[in-house]
């Protein structure tokens, strides 16, 4: 909790540098994509934000836009597949709403509670209003990092963990080519329930041994050493690969009247 609450709440994290890029459609197509694969972040500060038609057209170009689909985020839904991410309210504890808020947003990779193939590979964030200069910075913490810091054993035992209730998704930890990529959300203050794999051993021992994994994993995604806080301009456009990064939110200080605004849209592997 400590390590949580000075990442999140503490000074401002170091921001990766956005490249100006002509928000012409063929050449920042081709300047996302070459970048994503590069280093799994395309972080554009565009000459014009980008209207819906797009944003959308941006996400077709990488793959298949999802719809939105949770009745508490549908106000808040352009053209059944764009989110309009204001930050009006107040910390809640509610998931589906605290992007929608000034609190803190917890560690998290994407969809994690879904199978594979419907989880967004990548999250495109479009600045139509950053707010003020005091708004919240959105996290990145590369997941390469986060499992360089476990041991083997850790990394073993995530690879056995499900969530619990969830049928069909991934385990915590999985091996993607020469890369650890994890399925995990930092739940906060609500319990985590999870389910264990066949291969565990005695049950007593798997159980500890599961609590004491996961602890280190939650550790080692809030060290600050390796995160980055993108700073928000009008313009600025980030494409995050769901497999490389956990994101999440600092908490935001907005002057009374001044209200970020982000466009999101959630992009499936073809």
């Amino acid at each position: 909790m400590p390590l949580r609450t000075r990442l999140l709440e503490g000074p401002a994290l170091l921001a990766p540098e956005a490249h100006p890029v002509p928000a012409e459609r063929g050449r920042l197509s081709s300047w996302v994509r070459g970048r994503l694969e590069d280093s799994g972040l395309a972080l554009a500060r565009l000459d014009r934000p980008l209207d819906e038609a797009g944003l959308l057209a941006l996400g077709a170009d990488l793959g298949r836009v999802s719809e939105e689909t949770d009745p508490a985020v549908l106000p808040y839904v352009e053209q059944g597949r764009i989110l309009n991410l204001i930050s009006g309210r107040a910390a809640t504890e509610d998931v589906a709403l605290q992007p929608f808020s000034a609190g803190t947003l917890t560690l998290h990779s994407e969809g994690s509670g879904r199978p594979v193939a419907t989880q967004p590979r990548y999250i495109v964030l479009m600045c139509q209003d950053p707010g003020d200069e005091a708004a919240a910075q959105t996290v990145l913490v590369p997941m390469r990092a986060v499992a360089e810091r476990l041991q083997p054993r850790t990394l073993h035992t995530l690879g056995g963990l499900f969530y619990q209730d969830a049928p069909g998704v991934p385990p915590m930890a999985r091996t993607v080519g020469d890369r650890t990529v994890f399925s995990f959300r930092d739940f906060g203050d609500r319990p985590l329930r999870w389910l264990a794999g066949k291969d565990t051993g005695p049950c007593a021992d798997a159980a500890a041994e599961a609590d004491d994994a996961i602890a280190a994993l939650l550790a080692a995604m809030y060290r600050p050493e390796t995160a980055l806080g993108i700073r928000w301009q009008r313009g600025t456009l980030a494409v995050i690969d769901n497999t490389w990064f956990f994101h999440g939110r600092t908490a935001g200080r907005f002057s009374a009247g001044a209200r970020r605004h982000l466009q999101r849209i959630r992009v499936t592997a073809r």
